[in-house]
Formats: structure tokens, sequence, C-alpha cells
């Protein structure tokens, strides 16, 4: 490694070596571990080019890797791994008329859609990994998407290529034709001509065969090496240059959702709804919702037609009369159980979004056990899919395991993840012995191993039984023109690794003493980490579909600031291959906000802030800490001694000398201000009325609300008194010990935890609601304590008590909002609201004041004591410029609703403006 990363270094190249990137970069959306020697960033073509010139010389290989979504193992490799997506990434040029973009292999398909779109046209492809995945991944997969029956697979829709061959060579190919590279091209021709019979007759028998190389293109009488080269994972070349087409998107969708009595039936159905000319043909199995809607809720979900497996079909032309007309005919045409046409523009994102999901989604398998790839897109002649959707049904049911079938059913190509037995003894066995079951299945359906994610290291040894000797041999010929080396991705279609070598999680990884409970995975952290699939979601700008995560990638776009990478990364600790205290481990942890946004945004649940908590809490544990887990992490202790004296409090921090110094001493950097201490909080002023006949609530009047905020209780209590409530706080000082939790001091936020839950316990078993004031607080409340104190009653009984505000109102007999016709509202929900809690009451009780209500995705960017840590600060304000200040800026005179103290103090500290809780908002005296 030591001579490979010197080489690098000496070309001037960007190279990673360090234990976390090497880990990081060791696995993609697959099964796979293989760990890089090194890890370069090229900034130019040149640079590429260097990196191919140290990989000749030092003999190690070289794979490309774009935004390593790849679930078949195509983008890890053993020697130099190549990450286009950090610095060439860009859209060169667009050309309108000709329908023509140029854009660099690590642009991702979401830049590109965005950069067309103004122009009138598209990049037809739309995997479901769009706004993350690169146009360099998409050619090396040859991916499709929901919509191929419309516009095709990503090698119909690329007109030219600029390459590097493994000897260095610029290679360019195109309409005008073949230049460069002459050797390599009449070697490929030789090997073709060699093998015409197989070459005829064994490719291209149906949409979906994309498995082994596109042989078709290579046939002397068409031949196009633009169009071969795509589905190739960079095993032949090296892509540093794209001209793709682009197409014009009809304006006008609507979606018909079929509903079928199971799985088998939709697709049956299947080639009956493309007699209809759709552009889309998705089908989705009742156990796939059945997890999204055990993961987020039964509203995540909305209304579908009877049945127990659907099919979404998507419709679109010119005129909307004609399109609904079109609609209305397919779903009275009798193909299915049950149908429902949607028109409605938002109704239909939620269902897309579901479909986006999918893979992720299916990460949980309808046992609750993970669920992986490795089989997760094969695909058979469309008008034999529901034979074999059955087949395969029973083939698994034959290994006592389960699965939530998916997928572009009008090209009869089907998705799923398998709860393959990977933690037990003998489960890649299984594993090898399953998958091959699962491919002689296909191949006596005429079927391919692959679809359209490419075969890699999961299904490449499994291609002869799929394609005869003689096709296995042509496919090696082709390799060696190209590589005679074996430089570029070896082990991949070509001389294969074993299916079941370098699985990541094989095996289990129990660890001792761990701090938190992790229910949802059977105690167990290494199971936790392992949930990250890999799909990247992480790494894609969520705010559309008002997401948070992931707030630090955003900001930095570096892949160790992703929830994908820092699961990686520990997945590197609980292999024992990093210790918790590790340079890499910190690193890696360092910038994540403890937002909580991936618990309810990452498909597979990954839950990053717990994860964040364990690790500092076994890295200190009885050990010497950073200043600021003395200072802010305790801040509600110090807050309650500082209310005896806030004046001389609030003194000193702003005495010239003083203030700096104690500023720096607690590890807050030195361009924030520090809210003021409430010249008396909110406890000690409080008194409870008499209560005629109102109902009693509990008011959890947490630090932030007593010491700082005390107005926001004050507006609590007036507005649950008005609603009918008489609230009272309990007894005795209460605290969720929040900033003990994000600092990682859990033996004591136990203890903590403990006896607040002993205080609140009495109540919640007696039906009294505990109404919480700042979210992340009530959100420990409702789901940290399960983490923290595992199998505890009261712990049990106070989480169920646990209502928002809004939770409460929205159960309130009688209770009327105020009229707030004419306001306009910009409202920042608090990260752990969105993630722990949901917004959605809170969103429909603002629409029933006449409010213009203009919600915020993303975080905030403070996230308690993240933000005001020195270290921190740039990118606390980064992740704020993404959502919260355009919108503010945007909109000088709105009110602005936020919840969390965090949330206001970020507004106050980076626009002068005030911000106000939802209790203010509502509060009429």
């Amino acid at each position: 490694m030591n001579d490979v990363v010197a080489a690098l270094g000496r070309a001037g190249l960007e190279v990673r070596a360090d234990a976390g990137t090497l880990g990081m970069y060791a696995s993609d959306a697959s099964l796979y571990r293989i760990p890089p020697l090194a890890v370069v960033r090229p900034r130019h073509v040149d640079e590429v080019a260097a990196a191919l010139a140290v990989a000749r010389e030092t003999g190690v290989p070289l794979t490309s890797r774009g935004a390593g979504t790849s679930v078949a193992g195509n983008a890890v490799g053993r020697g130099i791994v190549l990450d286009f997506s950090r610095h060439l990434n860009r859209v060169l040029e667009i050309d309108p008329d000709a329908r023509t973009a140029v854009v660099e292999p690590g642009t991702v398909h979401a830049v590109l859609q965005k950069a067309v779109v103004p122009h009138g046209v598209r990049f037809g492809p739309d995997p479901s990994t769009h706004p993350r995945c690169t146009i360099g991944g998409m050619i090396g997969n040859n991916a499709c998407g929901s919509r191929s029956l419309a516009y095709g697979r990503t090698s119909d829709n690329v007109a030219g290529l600029e390459l590097l061959t493994a000897a260095g060579e610029r290679l360019t190919t195109g309409p005008e034709g073949v230049h460069g590279a002459g050797q390599v091209i009449d070697g490929v021709r030789a090997v073709v001509g060699a093998h015409l019979a197989t070459a005829r007759t064994e490719f291209d028998r149906f949409g979906r065969q994309v498995s082994g190389y596109a042989v078709q293109h290579l046939l002397p009488e068409r031949f196009d090496l633009t169009r071969a080269l795509v589905g190739s994972e960079g095993t032949l070349a090296v892509i540093t240059r794209a001209t793709v087409k682009l197409v014009v998107d009809s304006p006008v969708r609507v979606v018909v959702v079929l509903g079928f009595r199971d799985i088998v039936a939709a697709g049956e159905a299947a080639p009956a709804v493309v007699a209809h000319g759709p552009t889309s043909c998705e089908g989705l199995d009742s156990r796939l919702l059945d997890v999204l809607r055990a993961r987020r809720g039964p509203d995540a979900v909305p209304p579908l037609p009877r049945g127990g497996a659907w099919l979404f079909v998507e419709l679109a032309g010119d005129q909307a009369g004609e399109v609904t007309a079109r609609a209305q005919r397919l779903a009275a045409d009798g193909i299915a159980d049950d149908a429902l046409v949607v028109t409605d523009p938002a109704v239909q994102a939620r269902l897309w979004r579901i479909r986006e999901d999918g893979a992720g989604l299916a990460g949980r398998a309808p046992s609750d056990k993970p669920a992986w790839p490795g089989w997760e897109d094969a695909a058979v002649p469309p008008q034999r899919l529901g034979a074999y959707l059955a087949r395969f049904d029973e083939l698994v049911a034959s290994y006592d395991m389960t699965s939530a079938p998916f997928g572009h059913f009008g090209d009869g190509c089907m998705h799923v993840r398998l709860d393959l037995p990977l933690d037990q003894p003998g489960g890649t066995k299984i594993m090898r012995e399953f998958l091959t079951d699962a491919a002689r299945l296909v191949g006596e359906f005429g079927g391919s191993l692959s679809g359209e994610h490419g075969d890699g290291r999961a299904r490449s040894e499994l291609l002869p039984h799929m394609y005869s000797a003689e096709a296995i041999a042509l496919f090696a010929g082709i390799k060696h023109a190209f590589d005679p080396g074996n430089l570029l991705n070896p082990g991949v279609l070509v001389d294969p690794d074993p299916i079941d070598a370098d699985v990541r999680p094989a095996g289990r990884f129990p660890l001792t003493q761990l701090a938190m409970a992790y229910p949802h995975d059977d105690g167990e952290l290494g199971q936790a980490v392992h949930r990250c699939t890999g799909v990247g979601k992480c790494r894609a700008d969520n705010s559309a579909a008002g997401g948070v995560m992931c707030p630090s990638y955003l900001a930095t776009r570096e892949e160790k600031d992703s929830t994908r990478g820092r699961a990686r990364v520990l997945q590197e600790v609980v292999r024992g291959e990093l210790p918790w205290s590790h340079p890499s481990v910190h690193d890696a942890m360092d910038l994540c906000l403890s937002c909580k946004g991936c618990a309810s945004d990452c498909p597979t649940g990954i839950d990053m802030a717990t994860y964040k908590s364990e690790v500092l809490h076994q890295t200190y544990r009885r050990k010497l800490r950073p200043r600021s887990h003395y200072t802010l992490g305790k801040l509600p202790l110090w807050a309650r001694l500082a209310g005896w004296t806030p004046r001389l409090a609030n003194l000193a921090v702003r005495m010239p000398v003083l203030g700096p110094f104690l500023l720096w001493l607690a590890g807050v950097d030195k361009r924030r201000s520090v809210p003021a201490f409430a010249r008396r909080p909110f406890r000690r002023t409080f008194a409870t009325t008499a209560a005629e006949g109102r109902q009693p609530v509990v008011l959890f009047a947490d630090s932030f609300s007593d010491a700082f905020s005390p107005e926001v209780a004050e507006a609590t209590v007036r507005v649950l008194r008005a609603a009918g409530y008489e609230p009272r706080l309990p007894s005795g000082s209460v605290c969720c010990g929040l900033t003990w939790i994000t600092t990682g001091q859990l033996d004591a936020a136990k203890k903590i935890l403990g006896r607040t839950v002993a205080a609140l316990a009495a109540d919640a078993r007696a039906g009294i609601p505990i109404v919480g004031i700042e979210p992340s607080c009530t959100a420990v409340l409702r789901s940290d304590v399960h983490e923290l104190l595992p199998g505890d009653a009261d712990a049990a009984a106070v989480a169920g008590s646990v209502r928002t505000l809004a939770e409460l109102l929205a159960q309130t007999p009688g209770w009327t909002p105020p009229d707030l016709s004419g306001v306009d509202v910009i409202a920042q929900p608090h990260c752990h609201h969105h993630a722990v809690l949901g917004w959605k009451a809170d969103a429909d009780l603002l629409a029933t004041t006449g409010a213009r209500v203009r919600r915020l995705a993303g975080c905030c960017g403070l996230a308690g004591n993240f933000g005001v840590e020195i270290g921190h600060y740039e990118v606390s304000v980064a992740v704020a410029e993404q959502n919260l200040l355009p919108a503010l800026d945007a909109a000088p005179d709105a009110v602005v609703l936020a919840d969390g103290f965090s949330c206001r103090t970020q507004v106050a500290d980076l626009r002068d403006r005030p911000a106000v809780h939802l209790a203010q908002l509502l509060d009429q005296r």
C-alpha cells in the first residue's frame, strides 16, 4: 500500500489512504467488503490518466466509482478506487437543438436534470437512485429506471463516450465513428468474428437482458462501440466524458393504481397493461408496504385500491383530457380487481416516493430480519413474469426465507431483498446454494440474471447458468482485447470472484458493555449499523420530500460526513478492525449533528445520533473528555445554578476579557452569541390555579424553556388553559438528560432519565397526558427512553403518555385555533420533531388557522450543542444556508415558527430575527 500511495502522491493526485476512508470505500450498496489500497479523487482527465499510469506501474488494479450505489459489488476493488463524484461532476455543455448534453462521469443524475429541464428536455432513464446516482455509474451498469418503457435503457440514451483504455490510450466513440485505440478495436472485431453464431443467437432476446457484455452491438453489420461499452461495469475502459441524449417530456401525467390479489397476478397482468402504452408499469407487493407502515405509521401510504399487490401505471401525453381518458379506459379494462385513477401531482409524488424508497425499505424483510441484495434485479421476458414470480416465491419459501418483491413489471424485471441467514454459521453456504438455484430458475425462464444493476461480484460467477460456454469465452476474448493485464475492475464478469467471498455482513459482531439497548436490532450495534445497505439516500438533497437527512453531507459533500460513510466506519469498529477511539471514527462522527434525520429519512432506519452517543460513551468512559462535554454537555445543571444569579451569569459572559475566555473555556465558538439566562426561571414563577373542571395535564418544562425561554412555557400554559386543561409540573426538578445523551455521557443520562421517569410514572399510569414544550426533550421521553431504559414498565408508560402541544390540541373536542388568515408563516420544524414525533399534527393544526404556511425542510444547522462548539461554526452556517436562510431572506415580513430552542437561536444569531413557538403563535392573550 505504501508504494502505491507514494506513487500516487508523486503524480500529484488527491489520494486518501487512512483507515476510515478505506473502510468507507470497501463497500458499495452490495453485500461485499473489499478494502482498497487507496482512494483517488481526480480533478481532471489528466489525473485519471495519471492514476491509470500508477496502476500499470505498480500492477495494482483500478476500479471506477460514482456514488457507490451499485448493489452487485461493481464499485469496490482491491487496488485503487477512482471516486469521480467529488470533482469530475459537472455538466459541461447543453445543446437543446440537438437534444444532447456533455457531462463528466461523476455528474449526479438529478444535477443533469436540473440543468436541462429549463430547456424543455430531460435525460430519459430515471433509476430510483436518481437524486444521487451518477451518469458514469448508470453507464457502467446500463441502468434503466421506472420509465424505461418510454425512454429505454441508458444504452439507448448515450450518443458518445470519451474513455481511457487500460494502456492509457484515449478512445472516442460516437456518431462519427471510433477514434483511437485501433489495435484494441481490431482485436474486438476479430474476437466477435470468431464467435458470430453465438453473438447473433444468445443476445438481445428481450429488453432487459443486461447480464454480460452487450455483444449484439459488436456485430459487424451494426458495430456500435458506444452502446457496447454501456453496461461493461468498468471492466473494459475508464469513462472520462459522456455525451447523452435528451428527450422532450410529456407535460401531462396520470397514474393508474391497479390492485390484484397477489404479486403473481400483478405480474401476469403486466403485458396487458403495457398494451395501453404507459411510460411506466411498476409492481409492488403488500409485504413491502407493510414494512413501510411499520416504519413510518399508517399514514405513510396513501389510499390504494383493494388488493395484496399493485401496479403503479403512468400514462403521459400532451393533452390532459386525452391522457385522463386513456387512464379511465385502463382502469375499466377489467385487468385488475380494483383500480384508482390519480391525477393529483402531490399524491402521485407520494406514490413514486414509495417506489423510489423500495430498495431501502426492502432492507428489512417481512420477518423483521435484515434483508440483503445479491439477487435483487433478475429479469425474464415480460409474458413469463407471473409464472416466474410464482416459482420464485416457492424457491424462497423452500429456504425458509421471506421477501417483498417489487420492480419494473412492464419490462419483466423484479427487485427483491432476502433475509439470507448471513449471521448464522454456514450462512454464506446457504447464500451460495440459494443464488445458484435462483440462477438456474432464471435460465429456465430464458431470463437475465441482471435486468439493470449489472452482474458485479454477486452474479458474474453464475453467468454459465444463462450463457453457453462459447458465450463465456467470447466475454473473455473481449475483455482481453481491451484489458490484457486484467487491470480494470478484476473479479467482475470475466474470471469472476466467488459469489460467497468477501461478504460484508457474514457472521455476528456482538459487542459487550454497550450503553444503548438497540431494541430493534436484538440488542446488537453490529446489526444496527449493518442496517445501512448503502443505497446512499443520505447523499441526496431530500428537502423536496420534506426530509432532513443528511445535513452535514450536503454542507461538505464528503463521504465521511454522510450517514452511509459513518455507518461504514462503524461497521469497521464492530468487526474489530478499528477501536472506538480511532481518529478516523471520531473524524467521521465529528460533523454528525445528531439531528436524527436519518432515523426517519433513511429507508433502512439508521439512527446515527444514537450510534454517535455510543461512540462517545465508549471512547470517554472513565476518561478525560473534551471540555465542551463538561460545559455544554451538562448545560441544564449549569443553567439551574445560574438561575439563582442570572444577572451575574449574563454579565460574566458579556465582559470584554472574561466573556471570551469563558466561552473558550466552555468550548464555544467566539462567533456565537450566548442566549441570556432568564431573570426569573419558569419553574419558580409557575403557579397552579383552581381546576374549575379542567382536565389535568403534566407540563414537562424542559431546562431550555425554564432557564432561557420562560415566555414559551408561559404561552403554553395559557393555550392549555384556554383549551380546557389545567397544567401542573412534575414534583421536583426533572430533566430528560438530552445534553448528556448527545455528548455520550450515558451512565449519567440513564440516572437522570430514570429519576424523571419515576417522577412522571404515576401520572402516566393514571392516563394523564404529559405535554412537552421543547421537541428534542419531548422526543427523548417518547423514543430514547426505550434505548436507555429498556424493559422498564414505567418508561414505557411515560413514553405512551407523551404528547406534543399540537397532538393534544388535535384530540381536544371543541377546541378551535385562532384565525390567522392573512398571516405568512415560515415553519422550521425541529429535526427531532420531524424524525421522532412527526410534524403532521402541527401541519394539520396550522392548516385550520387560515395562515399561509411554508414548511421548510432540512436542519437549521445549530442542532443543540453542535453548532455552538469550536470547529463547527462553518458547517453550521452552511447547513442553515441550504434551506433556512434563503427562506428567511425571501420573506422578511413572515412570522418565523420554530418550536426548537436551537432553531430560534440560529435564526436570531444568523439573521437577528425573532422566531416564535407554536404556543406563542396560538396564544391569544
